[in-house]
């Protein structure tokens, strides 16, 4: 019973955190990425930043490079050519979007600021609150976002 009450919560509050987030990509679009009108993604955050210097970093439009489908800006050249050499190591988990909400099967857009590596993967969250919400429990987070993914990743978010 309070196992039941504590899930109804935590979804309530997840629920909660994840409607306060504006959308700034297309909710009609099923693309597995979270992309901008310009085929940028993490909104135009360095994702090697987030690794080497340990903080959100704006890329630059000078510097990059396309990978899956996006296109990824970067700081430096330097960084841009950290990524082409192993970018599978960069790129956030569920094609950038929340990663809270893939927790409950939905594609929400992020606000670069909410992020977290765990395992050497970038995750990246809709606000601040979904990323504390988030922490409470991330590897029961992952497991339920994992599962999700294979299943919504192609369809868009306002069918979800």
């Amino acid at each position: 019973m309070l196992s039941t009450m504590l899930t109804r919560v935590t979804t309530v509050a997840a629920a909660t955190v994840i409607a306060g987030s504006a959308l700034a990509f297309d909710p009609q679009s099923p693309a597995p990425l979270n992309l901008d009108a310009d085929g940028v993604t993490l909104s135009g955050y360095d994702p090697v930043a987030y690794f080497t210097v340990g903080a959100p970093t704006e890329g630059d439009s000078a510097f990059t490079a396309d990978y899956g489908g996006a296109t990824y800006r970067f700081a430096s050249a330097e960084n841009r050519d950290t990524f082409t050499a192993n970018p599978t190591q960069y790129i956030p988990a569920y094609g950038g979007f929340c990663s809270l909400a893939m927790s409950f099967g939905k594609k929400v857009d992020i606000d670069p600021f909410a992020w977290r590596i765990v395992d050497n993967q970038l995750f990246v969250q809709a606000n601040p609150r979904a990323a504390t919400v988030w922490d409470n429990d991330v590897p029961g987070n992952i497991v339920k976002a994992d599962d999700f993914w294979p299943k919504v990743k192609d369809i868009a978010p306002a069918n979800l």
